[in-house]
C-alpha cells in the first residue's frame, strides 16, 4: 500500500467525528473486554476504584458530620441566628464570645412575623449551685423562651418548663420569677438531685446584697441521644432568669437566637431583625462548614489526599499491565493507518473510562456505606447520625476519581509509546 493511500483517521473527518469514533471504539472495545474475556484486571482496576472513591465518600461524610456537630447547638429549630464568629454552646469552662443584643425586644419581632411558630434568645452561662453534701458544682445553663409547643433546645426539652418569661415584663426584670430548671441527668448525677429537688445558686454568680437564687427541678431529660450533650452537665431555665442571674438583662444579652417555623420566612424575618448577625438555616448540612472546622478539614483533606494517591497509582499499574498486554492491538493499529497520537488517545480514554465506571459504582457504595455506618452507629455506641450525606459529595468524588485518572494515564501512555509495529511482527 502506498504512503499516499494510507488510512490517516487525523486527516479524514472533522474533528468531532474522530473523538466519537475513537471514544466509541474504545467504549465497544471495554465492553467486548468485559464480557467476553475471562481475566479479571479490568474488574479488579473498576473495583479498586470503587473500594478507594467508596472511602473517600464515607470519611467526608464523617467529615460533614463533624463539621455540623460541632458548629450548631443540638436543638430542633428551622434557622439559628448567631454573632459573625461565635459559637453556639460554649463548654462549662469556656470563655464568653460575642453576643447579640437587643434579643427579647427583637425575637417579640420575629415571632410577629407569618410562618414564624416561635423564637427564643438563648443565653448559655456556666453557674454554680449547691449539691445535696453543700458543694458548689458548674452546671450549663441555657436561658429559653418557652412556649406551649415542646421544643428541643441544649439537647432537652422545654416541655416542663412554664410558657413564657414572667420575670422579663415587657424589658422590667420585675415580674413574678417561676425557678423552674429542667436537668439532664448528667447535671443531676452532678448535683445529686431529683424532680421537685431545690437548688441554690452559689459562686460568683451569688449577691451579697439581694437574696440567693434557687431553681426547682421540675424534670430529669436524658437529652436528645446526642453525646456531646449527654456529657455535659446542661440545665434549662427561663432566659431572664439567667439574664438577671449573669448580669445580661441591661443589653438583654443571649448568645443565638432560635427560630421555628417556616425555613424561607424564618430566615426573612431573622435577616430583617438581625442583618449583620450570620443567619443559618438547619434543615441541611452545609459543605462549607468544612472550612470553619479544623478536625473536619484536616479528616476531609487527608481522605482527598490518600485517595488520589491509592486510586491514581493503582489505575496506572493495572492500566500499563494492559496496554503491554495489547502491543499486538496497537501495532495493528499502526499498521492499518492509525497515527501515534490517536492511539495514544484511546489509551487515555480508556483509562479514564475505566476509572469513571469504578467511581460512580464507588458512589453508590460510598452512600450506602454512611447510611450503614449511622445504622451500625445508632445501634452501638452513638445514638445520632454520625456522617451526612451531600448531593454536592457525587460531583466531588466523581472529580477526585477523574484527576486520579488524569494522574494515572502518562504511565500506560509512555508504555503504549515504545510499541513499534516491526517489534511485533517479529515476535
Amino acid at each position: 500500500m502506498a504512503a499516499d493511500d494510507r488510512f490517516d483517521v487525523a486527516s479524514t473527518g472533522t474533528r468531532r467525528a474522530r473523538w466519537r469514533g475513537l471514544v466509541g471504539l474504545e467504549v465497544v472495545r471495554l465492553w467486548r473486554r468485559t464480557i467476553r474475556t475471562r481475566s479479571g484486571r479490568l474488574v479488579a482496576t473498576i473495583g479498586a476504584v470503587a473500594l478507594t472513591i467508596a472511602l473517600l465518600v464515607i470519611v467526608t461524610g464523617i467529615a460533614l458530620g463533624l463539621a455540623d456537630g460541632s458548629a450548631v447547638t443540638h436543638d430542633d429549630a428551622d434557622v439559628r441566628i448567631t454573632p459573625e464568629g461565635s459559637a453556639t454552646l460554649s463548654a462549662v469552662d469556656g470563655v464568653e464570645g460575642p453576643r447579640l443584643g437587643a434579643t427579647n425586644e427583637r425575637a417579640e419581632t420575629i415571632r410577629a412575623d407569618d410562618g414564624v411558630a416561635h423564637a427564643s434568645p438563648v443565653l448559655v452561662e456556666p453557674v454554680q449551685l449547691e449539691a445535696a453534701d453543700g458543694e458548689a458544682r458548674t452546671i450549663l445553663f441555657v436561658g429559653v423562651v418557652p412556649d406551649d409547643e415542646p421544643r428541643t433546645v441544649g439537647g432537652l426539652s422545654t416541655e416542663s418548663l412554664e410558657p413564657g418569661d414572667p420575670q422579663y415584663a415587657n424589658g422590667s426584670y420585675n415580674g413574678s420569677r417561676t425557678g423552674e430548671i429542667v436537668l439532664s441527668a448528667t447535671a443531676a448525677d452532678r448535683l445529686e438531685a431529683d424532680t421537685d429537688a431545690t437548688l441554690t445558686v452559689s459562686g460568683p454568680h451569688r449577691s451579697s446584697e439581694t437574696p440567693a437564687s434557687s431553681f426547682t427541678a421540675t424534670a430529669v431529660e436524658t437529652g436528645d441521644g446526642n453525646t456531646d450533650d449527654a456529657a455535659s452537665p446542661v440545665a434549662l431555665v427561663h432566659l431572664s432568669d439567667l439574664q438577671t442571674i449573669a448580669g445580661a438583662s441591661d443589653g438583654q444579652l443571649a448568645d443565638h437566637v432560635l427560630v421555628w417555623g417556616e425555613s424561607d420566612a424564618a430566615t426573612t424575618a431573622a435577616t430583617e431583625a438581625y442583618p449583620d448577625a450570620t443567619v443559618q438555616s438547619t434543615g441541611g448540612t452545609d459543605p462549607s462548614a468544612l472550612f470553619g472546622d479544623g478536625l473536619a478539614f484536616a479528616t476531609s483533606l487527608l481522605a482527598l489526599v490518600v485517595g488520589v494517591t491509592i486510586c491514581a497509582s493503582f489505575v496506572a499499574t493495572t492500566a500499563g499491565m494492559t496496554v503491554n498486554e495489547d502491543r499486538r492491538t496497537l501495532a495493528v493499529l499502526e499498521s492499518v493507518g492509525y497515527p501515534t497520537h490517536s492511539r495514544l488517545t484511546i489509551i487515555a480514554v480508556s483509562t479514564l473510562l475505566t476509572t469513571l465506571c469504578g467511581a460512580l459504582v464507588g458512589v453508590i457504595l460510598g452512600i450506602g456505606g454512611i447510611h450503614a455506618l449511622n445504622a451500625a452507629a445508632s445501634a452501638t455506641v452513638a445514638p445520632g447520625a454520625v456522617a451526612q450525606v451531600h448531593p454536592v459529595i457525587v460531583p466531588y468524588a466523581i472529580g477526585v476519581a477523574i484527576v486520579s485518572g488524569l494522574v494515572a494515564v502518562p504511565y500506560p501512555l509512555a508504555v503504549a509509546a515504545r510499541t513499534s509495529v516491526l517489534s511485533e511482527v517479529g515476535r
